[in-house]
């Protein structure tokens, strides 16, 4: 069902998430400014870049969603189109395509990670809020002699060389969009297909309050070039195998409900074991959809899901309905994302996660609940 949506820290140690020294219980300090979106000098340096660059590589983040991988396609369907050479990967091995993704165009752009050179001209890196959601592509990335990050996380740590932020936007795919414009390219139906994906993905297929008619502007023209959004919705939302059903009523049973948790707001919380997945054939990416329906509970504003993957490693999935900031609670863990959907990674059993997440709630609570401006996202 749907894709990954988190921005949960994925480095490739162990570490065990320590509470820092001070108050807040171990929380990061409150954000600063966010970064103020890309100016008409910023947007003209990122198209000099790209069209002057004899290879480009494009990444997105590891497990990637649809905003991430519909992004990074979209812009290399653009850029081929352009003569540019080009290539998409992200830092997984081995490279998958998440199940739901499986109709997106341009999948002959993706290489593995081995197929990024050790030294890239110019990479650019789409919805990642930090550096180590590239996983395996992170060194690459490092070394590489331009770095654009193209992202609207208000936690993006800003590790590239040039920068398009706007944390505004309701999905990354709103900056891919302006950046295939600006060069020039054609918005095919491929293209848009791309595009699409991402904005349904962030958006909620809409649902969201950060959904604007601008949002809605955006979609109607992508419709126009002649794109198949029914079929589109539903390999996103609509669609699964049987064992992710076998799988989904485990995690279900195993939920838990704490209705005193984050000041009176409530928590419901569940585990998907590997175990679980590996009996019935399902992936990791397979159930990322889960944290969607566990979110629904009445008696809860927050939901976390820890997904047990295969080394172990618990990955996190957290959402708030507007009364806490889960991007500094998950950021206690090395994590981060936005204020209503973030994510991280744990190493600890899951008892001691939950109790601890919990515990950082009290900590991370808004005097006034703003309108989440994209609660269903990720990362």
């Amino acid at each position: 069902m749907a894709a990954d949506r988190d921005s949960g820290s994925t480095a490739g140690a162990k570490p065990r998430a320590q509470a820092g020294p001070g108050a807040n219980n171990g929380l990061p300090p409150e954000a600063g400014q966010p970064p103020t979106a890309p100016g008409a000098a910023e947007w003209d340096e990122a198209v000099r870049l790209l069209l002057t660059a004899e290879d480009i590589t494009l990444l997105a983040h590891v497990s990637p969603d649809g905003d991430a991988l519909g992004s990074a396609l979209a812009v290399g369907l653009a850029l081929r189109e352009l003569g540019r050479t080009v290539r998409v990967s992200y830092g997984d091995d081995p490279l998958v395509v998440p199940s739901s993704l499986e109709f997106l165009p341009g999948q002959d752009l993706l290489v593995p990670h081995t197929g990024v050179p050790d030294e890239p001209e110019l990479v650019a890196v789409f919805d990642a809020a930090g550096i180590s959601r590239l996983g395996l592509l992170e060194s690459r990335a490092k070394a590489a002699r331009t770095l654009l990050v193209v992202d609207h996380h208000a936690s993006n740590t800003r590790f590239g060389t040039h920068h398009l932020i706007d944390v505004e936007a309701p999905a990354t795919a709103v900056l891919a969009d302006e950046l295939i414009t600006r060069l020039g390219a054609t918005l095919t139906a491929d293209i848009a297909t791309a595009l699409y994906t991402g904005l349904v993905t962030d958006t909620g297929s809409f649902k969201y309050v950060g959904t604007t008619p601008d949002t809605h502007t955006f979609a109607a023209r992508l419709l126009a070039t002649g794109i198949r959004h029914d079929l589109i919705q539903r390999a996103i939302w609509d669609t699964c195998r049987f064992g992710y059903l076998k799988v989904l009523a485990a995690a279900l049973a195993r939920a838990e409900l704490d209705t005193d948790a984050a000041g009176g707001l409530g928590l419901v919380s569940t585990v998907i074991t590997r175990a679980e997945r590996a009996a019935h054939g399902i992936r990791l990416d397979e159930v990322e959809g889960v944290i969607d329906v566990v979110r629904k509970s009445g008696e809860a504003e927050v939901a976390l899901v820890l997904k047990e993957d295969d080394d172990g490693a618990l990955r996190a999935s957290a959402r708030s309905k507007g009364g806490v900031d889960l991007g500094r609670v998950c950021g206690a863990f090395g994590g981060g994302g936005h204020a209503f959907a973030a994510g991280f990674t744990a190493y600890d059993p899951p008892a001691e996660v939950v109790a601890r997440f919990r515990d950082l709630l009290a900590d991370a609570l808004l005097p006034v609940a703003p309108a989440p401006a994209n609660p269903g996202d990720d990362a």
